[in-house]
C-alpha cells in the first residue's frame, strides 16, 4: 500500500501515529499567569547531550489559547517548563491530564496529582514523576500546518526518584516501566531491557 497523505489513506483510522512509534511522554507542566497547567505530549524526545536538550511538539489549538495549546501559551509567557517522565504506575494520571479543560483550570488539581516546585525554575513538577527535567525554553519553532509548534529547552536541573535510581542507574521499572504512545488508543510500557555494545 502507498499514499500520499494530502490524498488520504482510505483506512478507518490515520496510520502515520502507530508507524513512527513506540514514542516516549513527555508530561509537561508549566505555570503562567492563569495557573498551573499539566499535559502529556507523545511528540517529546531529547535531542541533544551538552547541554542537555529536550524538545516537545503541540497540534491542535484550543479556542481560549489564541492558535495554540495551554502549555505552548503558558512557555511563550514565561521560557520555562518541566519535563515529567511518564511511567507505568502514573498511567491513568497521565490520561486524566489529556482532558480539554479551560485555560487556567489546573490539572494537578482536577486529576489529584501532587504538585512540587520545581528548583531551578518557577514552575510546578510532579511530584512522584520517575525523574522531572526542569527547562529553560531556548525556542519555539512554527512548523507546517495549523497550530503546529516545536519547542525546545535546555535542561537546568534534573530529579530522579531514589528507588528509581538501581544500581548507579536510572531504571524506572520500579515505577513501572516507561510508558510509550504507539498510535490510536495503544500503548506500551517498557519493563524488559537489552544491552548492545556498538562496534569498535
Amino acid at each position: 500500500m502507498f499514499y500520499r497523505p494530502e490524498a488520504g489513506h482510505g483506512l478507518p483510522h490515520n496510520p502515520f501515529n502507530a508507524i513512527v512509534a513506540p514514542r516516549p511522554i513527555g508530561w509537561i507542566s508549566t505555570r503562567g499567569s492563569q495557573g498551573d497547567n499539566l499535559a502529556p505530549y507523545s511528540f517529546f524526545n531529547a535531542v541533544a547531550y551538552v547541554p542537555p536538550q529536550v524538545m516537545f511538539a503541540s497540534t491542535g489549538a484550543k479556542g481560549d489559547r489564541h492558535g495554540t495549546k495551554d502549555s505552548v501559551a503558558q512557555i511563550t509567557e514565561t521560557g520555562v517548563f518541566c519535563v515529567n517522565i511518564a511511567t507505568g504506575d502514573l498511567r491513568d494520571a497521565v490520561n486524566a491530564t489529556s482532558a480539554p479543560l479551560p485555560a487556567g483550570a489546573s490539572e494537578f488539581g482536577a486529576a489529584g496529582i501532587e504538585a512540587a516546585a520545581c528548583t531551578t525554575i518557577d514552575c510546578p513538577r510532579v511530584a512522584h514523576a520517575a525523574a522531572a527535567l526542569e527547562c529553560r525554553m531556548t525556542q519555539i519553532v512554527p512548523l507546517a500546518g495549523e497550530a503546529n509548534f516545536a519547542v525546545f529547552g535546555v535542561v537546568t536541573g534534573i530529579h530522579m526518584r531514589d528507588d528509581c535510581v538501581v544500581e548507579g542507574r536510572f531504571d524506572p521499572r520500579a515505577a513501572g516501566g516507561w510508558i510509550a504512545r504507539l498510535g490510536y488508543k495503544d500503548y506500551a510500557a517498557v519493563t524488559e531491557l537489552f544491552e548492545m555494545d556498538r562496534p569498535a
